[in-house]
């Protein structure tokens, strides 16, 4: 890594310049990153308390929360306090990690909601065979294998990235480290080695993208044959959230990296950024748990258990 570049911190985009404005931001993120960690907190504790909850749906929601803790916790503290303290550098070690934690939680994130969908697939169209295929054992292969790959993604790609020469300045045009904003730096056609690694990764997210649709196609073709309204209705509260969760998920980072260079613009990117990197890990917990009447019980014996320890 020592020959990607001759100094030793990037710059970041900074939200405004100024000083009432960054303070706005600063408290903005304020509001927001509590949020997320709280939500996804009292996710996981239920979940993991709450033996009721020890469910193949569940297991993965708690994966799913896990991922979106530090998701956020990424890109929100770093540009908080950049905002405070009136700086954008960020160490090129700083910049480093950025950029292996988002491939790595990002994409397991999608590899887990994927996983989900195939469990939603055949928690309705094969219930009777759901305990058989969706053990415990099964569950935590396919966690694990979401995990994995998103491992692996990250190592690929942050050290195919760190190794290309930079020589167009370390001013990154967004409020966090991407490759995208890194390989606008590079100063050879070493970059396209890593452009082609980003076109394998796409594809591969393009085919988990085809078999979520395909799922949900089966899923609500089965749901509407259920001759019960109760029945749909119950089949439908356990899709909606996962599908809400996805399509925000899949059309905020699509957004992001899809539209044309003509909508290209700093403030842009920088709003869509937020969009795809903080609104879903902060949002998610609210989806999850809003037509959940189970997980909406465990939460209210979690706190309950809380006021009592308290009193």
């Amino acid at each position: 890594m020592s020959n990607s570049s001759s100094f030793n911190e990037f710059l970041l985009l900074a939200f405004t310049d100024t000083r009432e404005l960054q303070l706005l931001h600063f408290l903005l993120f304020l509001g927001i990153y509590p949020a997320a960690l709280l939500g996804n907190g009292l996710i996981i504790t239920a979940i993991a308390c709450d033996h009721h909850l020890h469910t193949p749906m569940y297991f993965f929601l708690l994966n799913l929360s896990i991922l979106d803790l530090g998701c956020i916790s990424t890109t929100v503290p770093k540009s908080m306090a950049n905002s405070l303290w009136d700086t954008r550098a960020i160490s090129y070690a700083g910049c480093a990690a950025q950029v292996f934690l988002l491939l790595f939680l990002f994409p397991t994130e999608y590899s887990l909601l994927t996983v989900m969908a195939y469990d939603r697939y055949i928690a309705i169209c094969r219930p009777l065979h759901y305990g058989t295929i969706m053990d415990s054992r099964a569950c935590v292969k396919m966690a694990a294998a979401a995990w994995a790959s998103g491992f692996i993604n990250a190592l690929l790609h942050t050290a195919n990235t760190f190794s290309i020469p930079l020589c167009q300045g370390n001013v990154v045009e967004q409020f966090f480290c991407e490759i995208p904003q890194i390989l606008k730096l590079s100063c050879s056609d070493s970059y396209l080695r890593e452009v082609g690694l980003l076109v394998f990764t796409a594809c591969l997210g393009f085919g988990c993208f085809i078999f979520i649709v395909l799922s949900y196609v089966q899923i609500f073709t089965a749901v509407l044959r259920i001759p019960s309204e109760q029945g749909r209705h119950k089949a439908f509260s356990t899709c909606l959230p996962h599908l809400a969760v996805v399509s925000l998920f899949i059309s905020t980072g699509m957004f992001a990296y899809l539209k044309p260079p003509s909508l290209s613009s700093p403030v842009l990117d920088l709003v869509v950024a937020v969009l795809y990197s903080v609104v879903p890990p902060a949002v998610n917990p609210l989806i999850y748990s809003m037509r959940n009447k189970e997980l909406k019980d465990a939460l209210k014996k979690l706190i309950k258990w809380k006021q009592g320890q308290h009193q």
